[in-house]
């Protein structure tokens, strides 16, 4: 969240949270008329720290841009739902000089089950029931 009372180079001091960030809110814009604040230059900043960054612009007070701040949490939280069911597929070389060198492994389970079936796969050992290797 940056605030449009804190200055448009907040990307630009601290880079770090606008790099890790998927999405900056720019906040209190009903403000805006009161402060000699850039809007463009505050997402140049930010989008040269973080190019793939998406900006909302929000003020609580005024509710702008809040229903589109809310679709974006709702888009995500499906995303994360969808992913959550999903059963999740990897795939491994085998290392060489192995008595499988070469071969390709894929080991499929649903996510957050537990340790991975992976080692035991690419190794031949058994540690979960659910983990069997074909040949």
């Amino acid at each position: 969240i940056l605030s449009v009372t804190e200055g448009e180079d907040k990307p630009l001091k601290y880079p770090d949270m606008f790099a890790a960030a998927d999405l900056m809110l720019l906040n209190k814009i009903d403000l805006l008329p009161y402060l000699s604040f850039d809007v463009a230059r505050a997402i140049d900043y930010a989008r040269r720290v973080n190019p793939r960054l998406e900006v909302i612009c929000c003020s609580a007070t005024s509710g702008e841009g809040m229903a589109e701040w809310l679709a974006w949490i709702a888009r995500g939280r499906e995303a994360v739902r969808e992913r959550a069911s999903a059963p999740a597929v990897r795939v491994a070389e085998t290392p060489d000089g192995g008595a499988d060198a070469g071969r390709t492994v894929v080991v499929s389970g649903a996510p957050g089950g537990g340790s991975s079936p992976l080692p035991s796969a690419t190794t031949g050992e058994h540690s979960r029931a659910d983990a069997t290797r074909r040949d």
